[in-house]
């Protein structure tokens, strides 16, 4: 009986040690489970903070690259912003007065520089020399070829004031040395005799102007040369007319004639039309109007430069 009751005790012993093991055991493995766990949990805390500090660094990099834009763009801006200043300037600021004719032009960039110009150029006691040009190519290529062109002419034109071929012939020879092969000019150059109401003159491959004389009939002036500083070899006939009272004489670019109105554009026997209606107004008064009516037609949109000249004989009593 004793025996009995003593294997009994360690068996209920050895079943108590075993619970407690197994207890033990589980105890274990859930605190293993719970590291397990938090320390998943800190691995994806960490992570997020990686992810965080990574976007905090990102948006810092496209702050500074967005900041970096804006002042490029703000600097190009104001470089701009000073190139149409400067080429502004580069066009006549006065009109040399004339006792036989009135006259006047305007120019319209499409951008804040461009390739279209005119200018009034005195000469030494004698006549005053209209020009009106249209640069190949557009924007600040254009705009410094321009300034090549008026710098070139305003420097000769007291060399050979009464020589346009010769004048015409350095400038070409000038602007096919200084520029690439493509890049070229239209030009129309005209020296006009104040006294005799003579206009001697150079159509260098331009549109030819319109000449409407104080009968109503209307003459273009043609092409008398090719464009200047394309080719080296150049040459050029000198032509003139007699621009009496009443007589209108329009110089433009073609893009005044091409300004454009979906596929249709403002043309040159709309543009003539428009000349014969405002024929006698002060040339001024007939440049803006033209104007006007080119922007009025093309809803605002300009797609080249506009430039028009205008010269109209003076009656004097």
């Amino acid at each position: 009986t004793a025996q009995l009751e003593a294997s009994g005790e360690e068996r209920r012993q050895a079943e108590t040690d075993t619970a407690n093991h197994r207890a033990a055991l589980k105890q274990m493995e859930g605190e293993e489970q719970r590291i397990e766990r938090r320390m998943q949990e800190w691995a994806a805390q960490a992570a997020r903070n990686q992810d965080a500090r990574e976007a905090k660094r990102s948006s810092i990099a496209q702050k500074r690259e967005e900041t970096a834009r804006l002042e490029a763009e703000r600097r190009s801006a104001r470089e701009m912003e000073i190139a149409k200043e400067v080429q502004t300037r580069l066009l006549p600021q006065t009109t040399p007065p004339l006792r036989t004719l009135d006259y006047a032009a305007e120019c319209i960039q499409t951008r804040a520089v461009g390739g279209d110009y005119y200018d009034f150029l005195e000469t030494d006691g004698g006549p005053v020399a209209l020009v009106l040009a249209d640069v190949s190519g557009k924007g600040v290529h254009a705009a410094l070829l321009m300034a090549n062109l008026q710098a070139q002419l305003r420097s000769r034109i007291g060399i050979a004031p009464l020589d346009p071929a010769r004048l015409l012939r350095d400038v070409n020879r000038m602007l096919w040395k200084s520029t690439l092969g493509q890049h070229y000019a239209t030009l129309f150059f005209g020296l006009s005799d104040d006294a005799a109401r003579r206009l001697t003159y150079v159509n260098c491959g331009h549109n030819p102007p319109f000449w409407i004389r104080a009968d109503g009939t209307v003459k273009r002036l043609a092409a008398t040369a090719t464009v200047i500083g394309l080719f080296e070899r150049w040459d050029c006939t000198v032509a003139s007319i007699e621009l009496a009272p009443a007589d209108l004489l329009a110089i433009f670019s073609d893009g005044v004639s091409e300004a454009e109105r979906g596929e249709e554009e403002f043309g040159e026997a709309r543009l003539l039309q428009t000349l014969q209606e405002l024929r006698g107004s002060p040339a001024s008064a007939v440049v803006a109007a033209v104007f006007a009516r080119v922007q009025d037609f093309s809803a605002g949109l300009q797609s080249d430069d506009l430039t028009l000249l205008v010269a109209q004989g003076r009656l004097i009593s």
